[in-house]
């Protein structure tokens, strides 16, 4: 074998499939240096056609599409799809010269896996949830290692292939290291009163700007609390009509947060969804959580999320039909508790794996040094 390490990447469809697969590539960089030769692997038309190039790195597209729950015409051309994703598929894995076949879930995935594992290359998958998606439980009995960031994923996966981990995260997050006063000025807000962060996602969630327009008057009438709100691309247009004509005092609201170490770093306590990335961000910083899953996920992924750090005292979850009744006051009850925060706060603190990126990285390196 020669002194080159090449590695296809694949995964796609949302931003939870693309930004772990970047981290692996990061890491790998790192650690092999001009030694590793990386070719992502997508769907066309997908997110990741997009935001893999801005990154620097190459992609190839396969035509392939997901299954859709209602019968449409779609449907009826999937297997054509997915025969003509496979025949690419292998003949970009054989043009390419890949070591090894990594995937991150995501129908874009499957084509490559599936190829590769059956002309005998390596193959690596990492499960960022704690219920592990379809396209990872099928191609897990001919994966030689399945890399996981939950504990008792036994359940989807033969158990000797499986490695604990982590999520691997783009940047650095930690407990440590950030003054709370410099990141409470930075939002331009009190360091001597309580924030709470408010962060549905880059998009935004309807569900938690719904639930802060409830409240945003009293609580900016009260003055007790401050408030980070992340409203979302999405939502940006009616939130900022929405709040023409109330007041703002005590509140930073955006549609996206350039700084999320900051933002973290404010926060005495965060409200949430429970994607896989987000909770993985929020064990490293450490801080009390209320998640609030959403219900429009595959398999209600994010439910299971949050539950997996609920039941270990590492975080709280209230359901999205009960958000705008019951999140800010307990909210409010959390931050006048502050045993609880320092007890939640370790708890979540404990789940954290500061250098998953290089761990899955790592294994990537033995299976093609041990092939």
């Amino acid at each position: 074998m020669d002194n080159t390490y090449k590695i296809i990447l694949s995964g796609g469809g949302t931003g939870g499939h693309i930004y772990p697969a970047v981290a692996v590539a990061e890491a790998l960089q790192r650690l092999l240096g001009d030694r590793a030769e990386l070719l992502f692997v997508g769907a066309e038309g997908k997110m990741e056609m997009e935001k893999v190039p801005a990154l620097g790195y190459r992609i190839v597209g396969l035509p392939v599409a997901g299954l859709q729950r209602r019968l449409t015409a779609s449907n009826l051309l999937l297997p054509f799809k997915v025969a003509k994703s496979i025949g690419r598929a292998r003949r970009v894995i054989r043009e390419f010269g890949a070591d090894i076949v990594v995937g991150f879930g995501g129908y874009a995935s499957a084509p490559v896996l599936w190829s590769a594992q059956r002309m005998g290359i390596p193959t690596l998958i990492q499960e960022q949830n704690s219920y592990a998606g379809v396209t990872n439980k099928i191609l897990a009995a001919r994966a030689d290692r399945i890399c996981t960031a939950y504990e008792g994923m036994e359940r989807f996966f033969p158990a000797p292939k499986i490695l604990l981990t982590g999520n691997p995260l783009r940047g650095r997050f930690s407990a440590e290291g950030i003054d709370r006063t410099e990141a409470a000025a930075h939002f331009g807000l009190d360091p001597a009163k309580p924030i709470l962060l408010v962060v549905g996602g880059s998009l935004g969630t309807r569900t938690l700007n719904n639930m802060m327009k409830a409240w945003v008057d009293r609580l900016t009438a009260e003055g007790r609390v401050q408030v980070i709100w992340q409203t979302g691309k999405f939502y940006e247009r009616e939130m900022t009509e929405y709040m023409a004509s109330r007041s703002s005092a005590g509140i930073w609201r955006g549609a996206f947060i350039d700084r999320m170490d900051l933002a973290y770093a404010a926060a005495d306590a965060v409200i949430s969804r429970s994607g896989a990335g987000t909770v993985s961000e929020l064990c490293l910083v450490g801080k009390p959580v209320i998640f609030v899953p959403s219900p429009n996920v595959a398999e209600d992924h994010q439910t299971k999320n949050a539950r997996a750090l609920s039941d270990k005292g590492a975080a709280m979850l209230i359901a999205d039909d009960r958000a705008a009744d019951e999140v800010i006051p307990a909210a409010m009850d959390l931050l006048g508790d502050e045993a609880r925060r320092t007890g939640m706060a370790r708890n979540i603190r404990s789940l954290g794996i500061g250098d998953s990126a290089d761990r899955v990285a790592a294994e990537i390196i033995k299976l093609i040094e041990r092939k």
